[in-house]
């Protein structure tokens, strides 16, 4: 185990009817001023606008608002947040939605109080300072963005989806109120399943030894989120299941499951080109893209994959192959990824393959032209990331 802090500052409020102490949560913050950032119409067909605007107007706290965001979130709609919120003086984010919504948020936060193009943070060119507070109104298990430091924003031009983590990025509060998910879609539900599942799995596959307290960790959270999802897509209603989805959302991404190890993230990486140059939901994405990863990086630590397939998938251990039960395993993930409607190739992805054009651009765009390799597990380079593109192409 490799030396390592943690730290998950965001303070979390969570169970029903929870949505009706955001105004006095902002209040609390020092907020006053606030904009209310959302996706789409359902935020106000739902009732749960008017509910949070009711409870803003309850603290006297002054409030603009800006939707639209889509998956992916778009540079543009950042740039218009930051406008408006120096137009209105605003002092504090809210955000009302998923992981899209949040991120968009966070760079709406940062731009809004740091000078110059806030997409230089993530390009890393410039390195930010302070930021807005941003809270989080959740109403989709998936991402964690709601407690974690990470943003990933999609640039229009060029198609350049980036991410940046720091601390400045972690939400103030997270209101997490289950019931606010039972009218997903099954689709976004298994986008969000997956999600959960790979913020961990990304997390569990490194090569650092002695961590088996965080692989437990990590274990338990995939078995459960593995129960909850199930019971989830099978009856949408199920306040208990909803609850643990949500729960396991937001411990996948704020670093618990990642301590005392060197993390890996390849499959979100090679994701990101995905979902920059086709606009597919990012869970959906990692599930045509994680099998595919995982049969070609495995030989590298055969055992770390037996531990994934006895332990999370009770596969029973073959001591004479042992690469059998690895990939048991890997086949276990991707059967529960079938069974819940994910894709588990390109093809089923999009409904089309990729071009070979289309593969080697994406490759080259993961490593950033040739500028950086990808992961840890097995450290890849653009020929490596073709190779798992053309294995995904394939129904």
């Amino acid at each position: 185990m490799i030396n390592f802090e943690f730290y998950s500052p965001t303070k979390v409020i969570f169970g029903k009817e929870t949505e009706q102490q955001v105004g006095a949560e902002i209040k609390k913050w020092g907020g006053s001023r606030v904009l209310i950032h959302y996706g789409s119409a359902s935020a106000k067909k739902s009732g749960l606008l008017d509910r949070i605007i009711e409870s803003l107007k309850a603290e006297g706290l002054f409030y603009a608002e800006l939707g639209g965001v889509v998956p992916n979130p778009r540079l543009g709609k950042v740039y218009e947040g930051i406008e408006l919120c120096k137009k209105e003086n605003i002092d504090f984010i809210l955000a009302i939605g998923g992981g899209s919504v949040i991120d968009s948020a966070k760079a709406i936060a940062l731009g809004t109080v740091n000078d110059g193009d806030v997409w230089d943070f993530f390009l890393g060119t410039r390195k930010p300072g302070p930021s807005v507070p941003v809270g989080a109104v959740l109403t989709i298990a998936a991402a964690g963005s709601e407690t974690s430091m990470s943003c990933v924003i999609t640039k229009e031009e060029g198609l350049l989806k980036r991410g940046l983590n720091i601390d400045q990025n972690r939400p103030k509060f997270a209101i997490m109120n289950p019931e606010l998910t039972y009218t997903l879609p099954h689709y976004q539900t298994g986008c969000g399943i997956v999600d959960i599942m790979m913020h961990t799995m990304d997390r569990y596959f490194s090569n650092t030894t002695a961590t088996d307290f965080t692989d437990r960790i990590s274990e338990a959270l995939l078995q459960a989120t593995v129960k909850a999802g199930t019971a989830c897509i099978k009856n949408p209603m199920d306040y208990d299941a909803r609850a643990n989805l949500m729960w396991a959302g937001s411990v996948s991404h704020n670093t618990l499951t990642g301590m005392g190890k060197v993390t890996d993230f390849a499959p979100h990486q090679i994701e990101h080109e995905l979902s920059a140059t086709f606009d597919v939901a990012h869970g959906a994405g990692l599930s045509a893209i994680w099998g595919h990863w995982a049969r070609y990086v495995y030989k590298v630590n055969v055992m770390k994959f037996v531990q994934f397939a006895v332990r999370v998938w009770n596969v029973e251990m073959d001591f004479e192959n042992p690469e059998l039960t690895a990939l048991e395993g890997i086949e276990a993930t991707e059967r529960f990824f079938s069974s819940i409607g994910m894709p588990i190739n390109i093809p089923q992805l999009l409904g089309k393959s990729t071009t070979a054009a289309e593969m080697d651009e994406m490759a080259d765009k993961a490593t950033f032209r040739g500028k950086r390799l990808v992961g840890f597990f097995k450290q890849l380079e653009a020929k490596d990331i073709r190779e798992i593109y053309e294995a995904a192409n394939k129904e």
